[in-house]
């Protein structure tokens, strides 16, 4: 018995003792809390567009995250609809457009938003005659396997 306690007892010291370790390992590798400058983010100049990455990769609960900011010039668009398996977030922030949400195409105006499933097809084009501004959030969660994709024609 007393052998059994002190190995219990051993056992959850050396446990104790690992956890601020694998804590600040985890804390390592993954984004810490920040605030990022609109000069700090990364700019992608496009055909007709601008994509300012502000965080991208691993997060505490999240992998393949991306946060960012999008202006698309009048007639414009970053690309056509299209699906992955990441949750996306979009926020019309400035100007007009169109949403592309299943194939179906609805008006976009500042302050609507839209949100795309895994696999969803989505997109956004600039249909204004001024630069549509909007904000993305994209991600998995690490805690969610990713879905299938569905087998459906037509989609891309």
């Amino acid at each position: 018995m007393r052998l059994l306690i002190l190995s219990l007892t051993c056992l959850c010291a050396t446990a104790w003792a690992a956890e601020p370790a694998a804590s600040q390992a985890l804390k390592a590798t993954v984004q810490p809390s920040a605030i990022k400058q609109a000069s700090e983010a990364k700019a992608e100049h496009g055909k007709g567009y601008v994509f300012s990455t502000y965080f991208a990769g691993e997060t505490f609960g999240t992998v393949d995250a991306l946060t960012g900011v999008a202006v698309i010039e009048p007639g414009q668009e970053i690309h056509p609809p299209h699906v992955h398996a990441e949750e996306e977030y979009l926020m019309v922030i400035e100007g007009s457009g169109v949403w592309s949400l299943h194939d179906k195409e609805l008006p976009a105006k500042a302050g609507d938003i839209l949100y795309a499933a895994p696999w969803d097809s989505h997109g956004i084009r600039n249909t204004g005659t001024v630069p549509l501004k909007f904000v993305v959030m994209k991600w998995q969660s690490k805690g969610v396997p990713v879905p299938a994709q569905p087998q459906v024609s037509g989609r891309n």
